[in-house]
């Protein structure tokens, strides 16, 4: 499990993917959400603007992401 530590309130999903590096450019996100299932707190979501929140759990390609709050 790997963590990612996000400014807080939230990130939306694409943004999470940038962040990443899993795509290169906001036009890809569709493309990569409708060929590759990532997981949101263990249910799929294909939503560009889906708000991931501190505490939640995504999961692409079988790797683990635990969203933590950063503070600085």
């Amino acid at each position: 499990m790997e963590e990612v530590r996000i400014k807080p309130p939230y990130i939306k999903l694409g943004q999470l993917l940038k962040y990443l590096d899993l795509i290169e450019t906001g036009g890809d996100e569709k493309d990569f959400l409708e060929n590759v299932d990532v997981y949101v707190n263990n249910e799929i979501d294909r939503r560009r603007g889906r708000k991931v929140y501190p505490g939640d759990e995504v999961i692409i390609n079988r790797q683990v992401y635990k969203i933590i709050e950063r503070w600085f």
